[in-house]
């Protein structure tokens, strides 16, 4: 991937170009695997006895070793966290590419699913070949006990076959649970699916181990279709009658019993013993060990880092099915920008959500704390824990009078997007519905406040402390309601300091990229999103088309991995 790291990573084209480079890759390890076991003298047996179907299942499981050991990289959430934060990655368009590792992590899951059928059907056929091609001159290469066996009994009764039929149930379950629609609908059948991923990799692990190909190991004693003497030559000739007439006279010619030789570039090639045939090292091993071990160690690591539950200070209830949620925890360090993984065991034993941090700890205060959106069963289920149905809005209360609130651990914080946007000497931050969460923390930064409400009251007082500092230009805020029913009401009522940023309707990108750019000549604003896919295409076009200014903007997407 490292191609994608170049200067034009922001244009249209570079999602389709890392694409096409992933694709090639494979396709490249997929060919050149192919030809090794097509032309390579140690498979030429087994190659005579399964035709094809040996190449093409070798190549696809070269793919497959490849995608299977990579698709966990992206998922060590502390590593990338590291690597995005520390000083040993000082470029920024690198940073940002660890921004897509979600998408790299999708890639890799389409490439393994595509390229598993291809190695199903490539396995299909070679057990067929196995039964019908049976000899009894290599029984060392049979995966068949004889002629003609039924291949259902190689499937389901030897390790590798038993196996391999596993893995595909375990994938299609995984495969599908990921789909949109599913993960829309039911967000827990895709968290528990999704966790199969140990047991696939425990079965890859033994479907390996099996050996059923072999290669030859003595080529030197045994070339591929050689002469052996001890062998071929026939013994069976029958003796000659006695003879009324003496011999004529003639020249010695070679006698038709014995078969012409192998002959290859004018050089008889003779076998001195019989082929012997060796099972291979299983490489899955050597090609998953390293980064299931990451894996493994790093998830290890988050347990211990999280097994302390942390103590929940506040509940607020907020408008709108807005929960706010202020914790506590020793030692606790977050950036701006940066998320948490919650985990509520009388919610669910398993099942953890990622939100970010609105409120992160400061030297003064260790206080941190996320807004939640009420969506779904987990969320609904966990607001009902905290307020124990109560009706009123607002719920703080001093420590001496906490309640017995459940038990709550968090896992993180982890790196996104939107710790970059302090960076840039211009952001543009976009966000939609509960999407303004990521930027709370970031506007609550530059505030240095002791106490956080909620949007709309931050934005009310970071613009008087900017106006106080001489400094109104340093934000530009600009709101924009789609729906306009009681919302005006409140705003006019509480927040007047943001009625003249107040605007009914959509917002026109074009005329805001413009403005911006016009305003911001030869320089490199960060567009930074957090909201709906339709809203997030529109910024990504837009942030990828060229302007008459020199302006570059470059667009980052938040997303959880």
């Amino acid at each position: 991937m490292a191609p994608c790291g170049s200067s034009w990573l922001a244009n249209e084209g570079s999602k389709h170009l890392c694409l096409l480079f992933w694709l090639s890759l494979n396709v490249w390890l997929f060919w050149k695997t192919f030809l090794l076991y097509y032309h390579g003298p140690q498979y030429y047996y087994l190659h005579q006895m399964l035709g094809l179907g040996l190449c093409i299942s070798r190549a696809s499981a070269s793919v497959l070793n490849l995608n299977c050991s990579l698709v966990l990289l992206p998922m060590c959430r502390i590593l990338l966290a590291f690597l995005r934060g520390s000083q040993k990655v000082a470029s920024r368009k690198t940073r940002r590419l660890l921004d897509k590792s979600k998408t790299f992590h999708v890639t890799c899951g389409v490439t393994i699913c595509a390229f598993s059928v291809l190695h199903v059907a490539a396995h299909l056929v070679n057990v067929l070949n196995f039964s019908v091609n049976y000899t009894e001159e290599f029984l060392a290469l049979n995966a068949a006990n004889y002629r003609g066996e039924d291949p259902r009994k190689l499937l389901f009764t030897t390790v590798p076959g038993l196996t391999g039929v596993l893995m595909v149930l375990v994938l299609f379950l995984m495969c599908t649970a990921s789909t949109y629609a599913i993960r829309l609908s039911n967000y827990d059948i895709f968290w528990y699916t999704h966790n199969l991923f140990f047991v696939f990799y425990v079965l890859l692990l033994v479907h390996v181990s099996g050996g059923v190909l072999k290669y030859q190991i003595n080529l030197e004693e045994h070339p591929p279709g050689c002469f052996h003497p001890n062998t071929t030559l026939q013994e069976d000739i029958p003796a000659p009658g006695i003879l009324e007439e003496p011999f004529p006279e003639y020249t010695p010619e070679p006698s038709p019993a014995e078969p012409e030789p192998f002959v290859q570039n004018n050089v008889v090639r003779i076998c001195t013993e019989e082929p012997k045939f060796q099972s291979h090292f299983p490489e899955t091993w050597l090609w998953i060990s390293g980064p299931l071990c990451l894996y493994c160690a790093e998830r290890l690591y988050r347990y211990i880092r999280s097994y302390k539950p942390v103590t929940i200070t506040s509940v607020i209830s907020h408008p709108s099915n807005v929960l706010e949620l202020r914790m506590r925890k020793e030692n606790f360090k977050a950036r701006p920008g940066q998320y948490i993984i919650l985990h509520c065991p009388r919610v669910s034993a398993l099942e953890s959500h990622p939100f970010t941090l609105t409120m992160c700890p400061t030297d003064t205060k260790a206080t941190f704390g996320v807004h939640l959106k009420i969506v779904g069963d987990w969320t609904e289920r966990f607001r009902d824990l905290l307020l124990l149905h109560s009706n009123q809005d607002t719920e703080i209360l001093p420590n001496f009078q906490q309640r017995n609130y459940p038990k709550l651990y968090i896992d993180g914080p982890f790196g996104s997007p939107s710790e970059e946007s302090l960076n840039y000497e211009v952001s543009l931050c976009v966000a939609g519905g509960i999407g303004v969460t990521p930027f709370a923390s970031i506007l609550n930064t530059l505030l240095e406040i002791q106490s956080f409400r909620w949007f709309a009251d931050l934005l009310c007082m970071l613009h008087n402390k900017l106006w106080q500092e001489n400094r109104p230009d340093y934000i530009n805020i600009q709101l924009y309601l789609s729906q306009t029913d009681g919302i005006q009401k409140i705003i006019d009522e509480k927040y007047q300091v943001l009625n003249s940023r107040l605007l009914i309707g959509r917002p026109r990108w074009k005329l805001l990229f413009d403005e911006i750019a016009k305003c911001n000549r030869q320089k490199t604003v960060g567009v930074f999103c957090c909201g709906p896919n339709e809203i997030s295409k529109v910024l990504h076009k837009l942030s990828n088309s060229s302007n008459s200014y020199g302006t570059r903007f470059e667009y980052n997407k938040e997303s959880f991995s």
